[in-house]
């Protein structure tokens, strides 16, 4: 019983330290978005206030997101966790895919990369939710 209790200890911590790293990747892209907007346009692309106004909708959903992420990593809400890294996972994966669009490397296979660790991170700590303990 001692081994699932630490496992699942470790499985959340592995998902609060994977899902906060995330968010917190998508909101720093938001407000550089929102300070420099050049940075995230494709090479050559002038910034608009049409840029800025979708910067502003990429911080509109971040920042929240993050701040609801802090709050169930601070109450260590497992279930929130599987449900709100399962959502900045599939975010990350649809950035990858912008990415793509844009022909940019960085800006496929990071968001990639982070969506496989971020739904590593669920998957792990959803199995270990799962793991049954020894009845006495």
């Amino acid at each position: 019983m001692m081994k699932a209790i630490s496992s699942q200890t470790n499985a959340l911590r592995l998902a609060s330290l994977i899902t906060a790293a995330n968010v917190l990747v998508s909101t720093g892209y938001s407000i550089a978005g929102l300070i420099r907007p050049a940075s995230l346009l494709p090479v050559n692309s002038p910034p608009t206030e049409a840029s800025f106004i979708f910067a502003l909708y990429a911080a509109a959903r971040t920042i929240p997101l993050t701040l609801i992420i802090f709050i169930a990593i601070y109450n260590r809400s497992a279930s929130a966790l599987i449900v709100l890294g399962s959502l900045a996972g599939a975010v990350q994966f649809i950035d990858s895919g912008v990415g793509l669009y844009q022909h940019d490397l960085g800006k496929f296979l990071g968001p990639l990369v982070i969506c496989c660790l971020q739904f590593y991170a669920v998957f792990t700590l959803r199995r270990s939710l799962q793991t049954k303990t020894p009845a006495r």
